[in-house]
């Protein structure tokens, strides 16, 4: 199989760094340098400090795919918004996004701003989120976020890269963006067996609720869903972000080989899948944007 690019299957750094790029019309020839010489540049940078573990990944929204690539990916397509009625999450989109992670935010920096320098005067906007390892690996409510999340790394491969189904981009990845900001405020008030039904685990340990004290509108019931006794299994790296002062939350990210698996769970959250419930967690933070993309290959970026 080709080379997956380096952040996607690889555990999680303790800081990350999320970019998406919106860029001016005639950027393409510039994307295509760049592109082609990143995982060069993250190799350079990484070898400055082995230690830190600096990994990223460079992907592509559907229309500039399109625009530098003659074939596209079977499954890729836009972000569609989701409205279901008090529950709603915009489709922001984007170019180009930039995953990294790494055990140094100086690291994640400086790849990310020698990446986007030859890119500057083709920025129309960009949306950049600092992140960070909140303790024990727990999201801002207080929970561990991605106790769901395949741990090995043959596991995580079968789950996150694209195979001989779509032979031609095989070791890339769908990629979905989304950045939630959390109404904690709100939340803290709430007694801790509420929020643990609310989640659908106990809040020291992340232990599920027993199926018959655990709500259907529970987090991970929305979540986890079987298909033909299977779950259907992401790779999570979704990141605690914020300031002390400021909005706080989630910045979600997820690979997978297949990206209908995104569409379900987001259906089931936002109370669209006609069974007349929703995630209950929606109701205590916000989806202020949201965008599929595509990470190829290593051998394919460089191609570009």
């Amino acid at each position: 199989m080709p080379t997956p690019q380096s952040a996607i299957v690889a555990p999680d750094g303790p800081l990350g760094l999320f970019l998406i790029l919106h860029l001016k019309s005639g950027a393409d020839a510039a994307v295509r340098q760049a592109a082609a010489a990143f995982p060069a540049l993250l190799d350079e940078i990484a070898a400055t400090a082995p230690q830190a573990q600096l990994v990223g990944a460079l992907a592509f929204g559907p229309q500039q795919w399109e625009r530098l690539s003659t074939t596209r990916p079977q499954r890729l397509k836009p972000f569609g918004p989701l409205d279901g009625g008090t529950l709603r999450a915009p489709a922001t989109g984007g170019d180009v996004l930039l995953h990294l992670h790494s055990a140094r935010a100086d690291l994640n920096y400086l790849l990310a701003h020698r990446f986007i320098e030859p890119l500057r005067p083709w920025i129309a906007r960009a949306e950049e989120t600092p992140a960070f390892r909140y303790l024990d690996a727990r999201d801002l409510t207080g929970f561990i976020d991605g106790t769901e999340n395949p741990q090995e790394d043959a596991e995580r491969r079968e789950v996150a890269l694209i195979g001989d189904e779509d032979a031609e981009f095989a070791g890339g990845s769908y990629v979905i963006a989304q950045r939630y900001v959390h109404h904690l405020e709100r939340w803290n008030t709430m007694p801790q067996r509420e929020q643990e039904g609310i989640i659908g685990r106990s809040k020291p340990d992340s232990v599920e609720l027993d199926d018959e004290v655990k709500p259907p509108t529970a987090h991970i019931a929305r979540v986890v869903i079987e298909e033909d006794g299977e779950e259907l299994e992401i790779v999570r790296h979704s990141l605690p972000y914020g300031a002390a002062s400021g909005d706080s939350g989630l910045f979600f990210l997820a690979y997978s080989r297949d990206l209908g698996i995104y569409d379900k769970m987001l259906r089931n959250m936002f109370g669209l899948s006609g069974d007349g419930l929703h995630d209950r967690l929606m109701e205590f933070t916000e989806a202020v944007s949201g965008g599929y993309f595509f990470a190829p290959a290593v051998e394919r970026l460089q191609r570009l």
